[in-house]
């Protein structure tokens, strides 16, 4: 799985002109999950997500999670993160999981923030999205579980 986040003071995500999901301060989450990815790797990213310490603290020091700020997740599916750009100029999608076997998965991944604690929104799988954002800081975080 792989994963990118970005601190963000709010995010949305747009489908067909209507807001279907919002958050302020937290987290944005762009979800790739990958052939072969298994519930371990959701859990682990899910545990390095909520503990994550990017939010400044009363000196200015990234030492807060986003538990100790109140803030929320917005989680969305996202195969191009899959993206094999080695050869050519198209890239290809082949490592990207077949969307039933990505979507269990990813819907695993949201719940087990969710039994963190964590407010977690999200985009609507497989369809096409405008999603928006105020990146903070900016702060941004790949994640990667072949790189645990």
């Amino acid at each position: 799985m792989r994963i990118v986040l970005q601190r963000v003071s709010h995010a949305s995500v747009t489908v067909a002109g209507q807001t279907i999901s919002n958050i302020n301060q937290g987290f944005m989450l762009l979800v790739g999950v990958k052939t072969g990815d298994t519930k371990d790797d959701a859990d682990y990213l899910a545990k390095k997500v909520s503990k994550l310490r990017v939010f400044e603290d009363a000196q200015g020091k990234m030492n807060l999670s986003i538990h100790d700020v109140g803030g929320e997740i917005l989680s969305v599916s996202q195969f191009t993160l899959l993206a094999d750009t080695r050869k050519g100029n198209r890239p290809s999608f082949i490592k990207a999981a077949q969307p039933d076997e990505a979507t269990a998965l990813y819907e695993y991944f949201n719940e087990q923030l969710r039994s963190e604690g964590l407010t977690v929104a999200t985009g609507a799988f497989g369809e096409h999205m405008q999603v928006a954002l105020e990146n903070d800081g900016p702060v941004t975080i790949i994640f990667d579980t072949e790189n645990k």
